[in-house]
């Protein structure tokens, strides 16, 4: 909505309507606020997403997979193109005989543990390197990729924070005929955790690329997928359980939907904002993080106390700023004023620089089309966020300085 619309409807949107909101003054910034009780995510994208492969807690299936390898007596072919996910495994059998079943924790003991790959070792049953006629060790790509991987591979198998809070939330403590299936799906693969799954997620079923030839990545990959079908079908019998005790038919939650969200259980987000109620509100407002990020007087947060007390003078005059010239000097002490009275009724002891007031009367609320197009996509993309339930939607307030090419988020 414009920055018209924006303040006429200010009574609406602080009486706690649920609304994505664009103010923008767009020759120097704009900035939109999302105001949702809450979003809920299944398909957030994390960058750089740690695997789920389970090597220091194998399930059954996958330690007799591992088991099926002899990679002391492999021709060499087979020695090379076995998956670095069988390498590392074989060699944890290793280390936790001599480390009384602890995981290589710190930098130091997995660097030992990459050297134990490095050297190999000439015990029985324990995988080694290669060694041509001369004694010499090949060179494998896949106990490369091993030594590579030990960060990723070693990863402590763990329900995230994130999902724990999602399982003690009070929408997936108490469902009813009217729960959301996010809700109902968490409920199940909670229950899942706490039972059949002993304190651990559902498997993802994906496993990354790899050195391997076909035969062995494609029964790899198998593996962890069957698995992964399997706990799904598990929390599927859950959800239909649960939908049953709250008088709801089992298609109301397709088993699509259920895969997907054993899918993503380590990615879930729900993203909980403050209203606009509570944003302008003094009793509410969030006073901490205004003074923090105010250390700087150039921050992008002066910018949001500008455009809020631009708003204020809208409410007084009825006009923006600055769009009338020979106005422009007697709108720098107005909008001075309301700068003053904002800092004043929300006891914020920060400075806001009168070079800031001049410009914002200077450029009159001008709004450049290449501005307010970037606006435009940003608050489209969010509100696709929220509608799709993919990738993670701000929380709440972003602001973008077009003078400096820069922007923040807030959680006002």
């Amino acid at each position: 909505i414009d920055n018209y619309d924006f303040c006429h409807n200010r009574a609406a949107l602080s009486s706690g309507t649920e609304r994505l909101t664009c103010n923008s003054i767009t020759l120097l910034k704009c900035h939109f606020g999302l105001s949702v009780s809450f979003t809920t995510v299944v398909e957030s994208h994390p960058d750089n997403a740690l695997e789920d492969l389970r090597l220091d807690q194998p399930f059954t299936e996958l330690k007799h997979h591992v088991e099926s390898y002899d990679l002391d007596n492999m021709e060499k072919k087979d020695h090379s193109h076995t998956p670095w996910i069988i390498v590392v495994a074989k060699y944890l059998e290793k280390w936790y005989s001599e480390h009384n079943s602890q995981l290589p924790k710190n930098y130091k003991e997995k660097e030992a543990f990459r050297q134990l790959i490095r050297e190999g070792n000439v015990i029985h049953h324990i995988p080694r390197i290669l060694t041509n006629e001369n004694g010499t060790p090949e060179d494998e790509e896949n106990f490369e990729e091993a030594i590579k991987n030990v960060n990723t591979a070693l990863n402590p198998t763990k329900v995230p924070s994130a999902t724990e809070d999602i399982f003690n939330a009070e929408q997936c403590e108490n469902i009813t005929s009217q729960s959301p299936s996010f809700w109902v799906i968490a409920h199940g693969v909670r229950d899942f955790v706490r039972n059949e799954g002993n304190g651990k997620l559902p498997v993802r079923g994906t496993i990354p690329d790899m050195i391997a030839d076909s035969d062995k990545f494609i029964k790899l990959q198998n593996v962890y997928r069957d698995k992964a079908m399997k706990d799904a079908a598990v929390v599927s019998k859950h959800v239909e359980a649960l939908l049953q005790s709250v008088g709801k038919p089992p298609e109301s939650t397709s088993e699509q939907e259920i895969k997907l969200f054993c899918k993503n259980a380590a990615f879930l987000r729900v993203v909980r904002c403050r209203s606009l109620a509570e944003e302008y509100s003094v009793d509410t407002f969030n006073k901490d993080e205004i003074t923090s990020c105010m250390d700087s007087t150039d921050s992008e947060m002066v910018l949001y106390l500008m455009l809020r007390s631009v708003d204020r003078f809208y409410q007084q005059h009825s006009r923006y700023p600055g769009v009338y010239n020979y106005q422009v000097e007697e709108d720098i002490n107005k909008l001075k004023l309301c700068v003053n009275s904002l800092l004043q009724e929300y006891s914020l002891n920060v400075n806001v620089k009168d070079d800031y007031i001049h410009e914002f009367c200077r450029y009159g609320a001008a709004e450049p089309h290449t501005v307010a197009a970037f606006l435009g996509g940003s608050a489209a993309q969010e509100a696709i966020k929220i509608i799709t339930h993919q990738f993670v939607p701000f929380n709440n307030t972003f602001l973008y300085n077009a003078m400096s090419q820069t922007s923040a988020t807030f959680q006002l």
